[in-house]
């Protein structure tokens, strides 16, 4: 068993997590509708214009689906939300999908009738199926708050958190009836006053009484007897009982709840690339990889001439970081500076840098210099994605001042990143740009998805061209 225990471990992500089921109806419905909707108008319109559907339109269906499936989830956006999302993700799949067709020079196979008329009317159809989607769920779910019920145990300020995230849960909202706690008023918080349902005494004969759905226990750690107690009164209830961690201190990464043999282990920092994701990941960087190579080859060899021609030396510099789990690894670079340090002591490259020479100032600016990196992510040293691998006297020295620094290794690093394209790329004057850059890393972890590396590359190529910061 693998549950997802992330939002429900960080107070930020309290909404999103608490209470929810595992993956739903609603889950389903949606991870299969964009795809559905997108190859059911491909073919219709392939009929009802041509008459048949040929061999290249059931393979470009298959790559549809491949493309597409599973569908995100986004019966609990707001209806300019999902048209936006709809709207990104069905441009990213023309595009996808026009980029392969000018590369294999296949377009010449499909009809451009058929094709323009799926691309007007594909993404419309999703938005009105999403409409209608989230009209079924508003429904539903303003049925089911009636009959779910639930208290809490732990009037404290996680209690009230807690409470405060279950009714605003826009997918999955809870009847919230009030908190049971053992401890004098003046101990309890503000917002529990006049819900304070009685003692840990009073629970399991309050949840028969009441038909209490859901119990949730907000109590630390300290408390355990009192939890044991508490978890043998209510087995004798049909109520459902979940235990909130009080450790909201801690940043967790991927947190998830493991099955040993029977012994539950919570996991708190763990990588989001396991199972299929890892799958996923490691694919989408062979393929893009061997692609991108193929198409700036030429270009790299005329960097390559100019480097050489630009000031003595070698065309390529290897620099000396550390990659998956800390392991140390030599990273490919075009030459830009005259000198290179990769020692126990590494000068950041700074603007005006006298050592970069006027060829690697135009190739740094436009991160050209980073090129060669796609060999590292052939190799499996690095993805496209990911966090930036510092030097690792840079690594030694950051890993001692910023929390958490080194569970950004718990991937492999990446060509470009979430920091980067938010405009954290450069040199880092003080302690916390580092710090920023490190958090920026973290939510990447929290929140990875291929669509995000989709996004971040998409903005690295536009960043290329427009970005100040470089040098």
């Amino acid at each position: 068993m693998r549950t997802n225990l992330l939002s429900i471990l960080e107070p930020s992500g309290y909404k999103k997590a608490i209470g929810a089921a595992p993956p739903s109806g609603a889950w389903l419905v949606a991870a299969l509708l964009e795809p559905a909707i997108s190859i059911s108008v491909y073919l219709l319109a392939a009929l009802t214009l041509t008459g048949q559907v040929q061999r290249t339109d059931l393979v470009l269906c298959l790559l549809v689906f491949v493309l597409t499936f599973p569908g995100r989830n986004r019966f609990s956006d707001s209806r300019f939300d999902g048209m936006r999302g709809i709207a990104i993700a069905w441009l990213a799949l023309l595009g996808t999908l026009a980029l392969c067709g000018y590369l294999t020079t296949s377009l010449q196979y499909f009809d451009m009738n058929v094709v323009l008329t799926w691309a007007l009317l594909g993404g419309l159809l999703q938005w009105q199926a999403l409409l209608i989607g989230q009209a079924v769920l508003r429904r539903r779910q303003a049925i089911a708050s009636g009959m779910r019920k639930v208290v809490m145990v732990g009037a404290g300020p996680l209690g009230a958190s807690v409470a405060h995230a279950l009714q605003q849960q826009r997918n999955n909202p809870a009847n919230f009836l009030g908190w049971f706690d053992d401890r004098a008023r003046e101990r309890l918080h503000s917002e529990t006053g006049t819900k304070l349902l009685g003692s840990l005494d009073d629970l399991a004969p309050y949840i028969r009484r009441h038909g209490v759905k859901e119990v949730y226990i907000t109590l630390p750690l300290s408390s355990h007897p009192r939890i044991a107690e508490l978890l043998e009164s209510v087995q004798g209830t049909t109520a459902s009982v979940y235990y909130v961690p009080d450790i909201p201190g801690i940043s967790i990464i991927q947190g998830r709840l493991h099955d040993i043999n029977g012994v539950p282990v919570l996991g708190l920092y763990e990588t989001p690339f396991t199972g299929i994701n890892e799958v996923v990941k490691r694919a989408s960087d062979i393929v893009l990889s061997l692609l991108i190579l193929l198409l700036i080859s030429p270009l790299m060899l005329l960097i390559a001439i100019g480097v050489k021609l630009s000031s003595p030396g070698p065309v390529l510099f290897k620099q000396r970081r550390n990659g998956l789990d800390g392991s140390e690894i030599m990273v490919y670079k075009f030459r830009s500076m005259t000198s290179q340090d990769n020692g126990s002591v590494i000068v950041q490259a700074s603007k005006n840098d006298p050592r970069i020479t006027p060829f690697g100032a135009i190739i740094r600016r436009t991160s050209l210099d980073e090129l060669p990196q796609f060999f590292n992510v052939l190799q499996g040293t690095m993805s496209i994605v990911g966090p930036r691998p510092h030097a690792v006297a840079h690594n030694e020295m950051y890993s001692q001042a910023i929390k958490a620094y080194m569970v950004r290794h718990k991937v492999r690093p990446g060509i470009t990143g979430w920091a980067q394209v938010n405009g954290l790329r450069g040199e880092t004057r003080n302690l916390e740009q580092m710090r920023e850059r490190v958090e920026y890393d973290l939510e990447y972890l929290r929140n990875w998805s291929i669509w995000l590396d989709l996004r971040i590359i998409l903005r690295t190529i536009l960043l290329m061209f427009h970005d100040r910061r470089a040098y």
